[in-house]
């Protein structure tokens, strides 16, 4: 979701100012049987946030981000019967997020959930390490004006354009807690250096950056990545797997398991030749109530790899789950998965990571007729590479080898820091997360602003 980043290479936040509209009208009330203070939600409700930031390089950021629930007579609340979330924005540069996501368990008959997600997003600078985490040396004087070894803001980017169209079902095996999982995912992927010569346009030449090669072109030139992924390409991905949830609310649970085993496969039939491969995503979540209503103890457990074939180095960062409207889905760093540590960071052919969070609802009341509750969340985050991506280095010279790779062994990459929470209706989370790596190689710190918890 939209994300601010108080880092180095990072977005500047200049403004920011969230509202919400929740009219009165297309939602009543019903106070029976829920805990202290809270209303049935029925009908129609909807909320809106508008996007308002500013980078130095990227330019000023526009746009708006909203999300509707549908609860009908209220009988399912806080579950709801329908939801569309929708986000447009855009900065001046180039870059761009626009998203349509759909999700109901009752526009099908016999309990066949269906998630719907559209998306199109163009980065003119996306964050690129390099492979296999700490393996891969990350000098942030590279990126420092001023520093006697700057080279380019944006040497750690490069350019990616990506369509997603992505169709799941779930249905009951012997309940709802116990699902079967199938759908389809189509990723395009159109990846290239960074157009410097945009960036630069109406900039003064103080202010120009250097028109020179990036880690991504050195990667390149050397064969690090292969002439036929270089420019990405289209992957069409089937999906099947197994689900037990026993969650007593999706979007904020109090307790309960959401564990998932998923096969991801991009077969050569559809299409997938050279890059025709099968990848696993085991992932274990708990929630435990500490105290009824107020604290919750929360963790995650994850690995994502690849079980056979080959994967091109554009699909390495992705991260699957059997749910999540994120519209960033990729990376081991930053908002959705290690907050604090640098986006896409940790790449290799299979990673692990966890996520332990301390929930607290502090405050909790009824508002304009919406069911509201502010929470704070401390959370430490973790993840590394376990199957690193083969890479050859004979191409490269030796006196230049120290620019690609470091001679640290891979090891786990640790965050941590705070966050804070603002829910209505049990279901909207509007979150605000700060996060401090632990090791320098992984950045520094990240300050993130979006839309629901990351598990």
């Amino acid at each position: 979701m939209t994300t601010f980043r108080n880092q180095r290479q990072g977005l500047i936040f200049l403004l920011l100012f969230d509202f919400f509209l929740f009219p009165d009208a297309m939602a009543q009330s019903d106070s029976s049987n829920l805990p202290l203070k809270e209303k049935k939600k029925t009908g129609w409700t909807w909320a809106a946030l508008p996007i308002i930031a500013y980078d130095a390089d990227m330019g000023v950021q526009l746009g708006a981000l909203g999300q509707v629930f549908y609860y009908g007579d209220g009988s399912t609340y806080p579950e709801y019967k329908h939801t569309i979330f929708a986000e447009c924005s855009w900065f001046t540069k180039g870059s761009a997020a626009y998203q349509i996501f759909y999700d109901s368990k009752y526009l099908i008959p016999k309990g066949i959930r269906i998630s719907v997600d559209l998306d199109y997003l163009p980065e003119r600078a996306l964050d690129f390490f390099g492979f296999n985490g700490y393996e891969a040396n990350y000098n942030s004087g590279f990126i420092a004006e001023g520093s006697p070894e700057y080279i380019s803001r944006m040497f750690y980017k490069m350019e990616r354009k990506m369509f997603r169209v992505m169709v799941d079902f779930q249905g009951p095996i012997t309940s709802q807690k116990f699902r079967w999982l199938a759908g389809i995912n189509i990723i395009g992927m159109g990846m290239g250096t960074v157009n410097i010569s945009r960036f630069n346009k109406g900039k003064p030449d103080d202010k120009k950056l250097p028109d020179t090669s990036l880690l991504y072109d050195e990667y390149v030139k050397y064969g690090l990545i292969g002439t036929d992924e270089k420019e990405g390409g289209i992957t069409v991905i089937l999906k099947t797997g197994l689900v037990f949830d026993t969650r007593d609310n999706e979007a904020a649970p109090d307790r309960g398991l959401w564990s998932e085993i998923l096969l991801l496969s991009a077969p050569i039939f559809a299409g997938n030749s050279p890059y025709a491969f099968i990848r696993l995503a085991v992932t274990h979540r708990q929630y435990i109530s500490l105290v009824k209503n107020k604290l919750v103890a929360a963790y995650q457990l994850s690995y994502q790899g690849t079980a056979g074939g080959s994967s091109p180095f554009y699909i390495l960062p992705y991260i699957y789950s059997s749910y999540s409207n994120t519209i960033k889905p990729d990376g081991l760093g930053g908002a959705k998965t290690l907050r604090g540590i640098l986006r896409n960071r940790i790449v290799g052919d299979g990673v692990a990571f966890g996520n332990v969070e301390l929930r607290w609802k502090f405050f909790k009341s009824v508002v304009m007729n919406q069911n509201l509750y502010l929470g704070l969340t401390a959370f430490l985050d973790g993840g590394m590479v376990v199957s690193p991506r083969k890479i050859y280095t004979n191409t490269i010279p030796e006196d230049n080898k120290e620019m690609f790779f470091n001679s640290d062994k891979e090891r786990l990459h640790l965050s941590a820091g705070l966050g804070l929470r603002m829910v209505l209706n049990s279901n909207f989370i509007l979150s605000v997360d700060y996060g401090r790596a632990f090791n320098s190689q992984d950045g520094t710190s990240g300050l993130y602003i979006g839309i629901g918890n990351i598990f």
